[in-house]
């Protein structure tokens, strides 16, 4: 997959030359890999349920690449340290 980063937008092409345009909600670092939050950029912002998908940055010689997380005990636990930083992100704006 190929990627540009924007501010909180990025464009991945998949393998089959698809391209998407995604917002990265969050980020965190697990055992030494970057993990992503990503919902389409066009969701609908009034929507209730949010679409999210949770990749995995990995290089692939000199470029990094998301792919998919397979397992799941990993995605558990990814998920739940995303979870912890969007609302520690979420009560950081409130007190401002």
């Amino acid at each position: 997959m190929e990627q540009e980063y924007g501010a909180n937008i990025i464009s991945i092409t998949d393998e089959d030359g698809v391209e998407y345009e995604l917002e990265v909600l969050s980020s965190v670092t697990y055992k030494g890999s970057e993990y992503l939050a990503l919902t389409p950029a066009d969701a609908d912002d009034d929507a209730e349920e949010l679409e999210v998908s949770i990749l995995k940055s990995v290089m692939e010689g000199d470029e990094p690449i998301l792919v998919a997380v397979e397992d799941d005990a990993e995605l558990e636990a990814v998920y739940d340290l995303l979870m912890q930083n969007m609302f520690d992100e979420e009560e950081e704006s409130e007190e401002l």
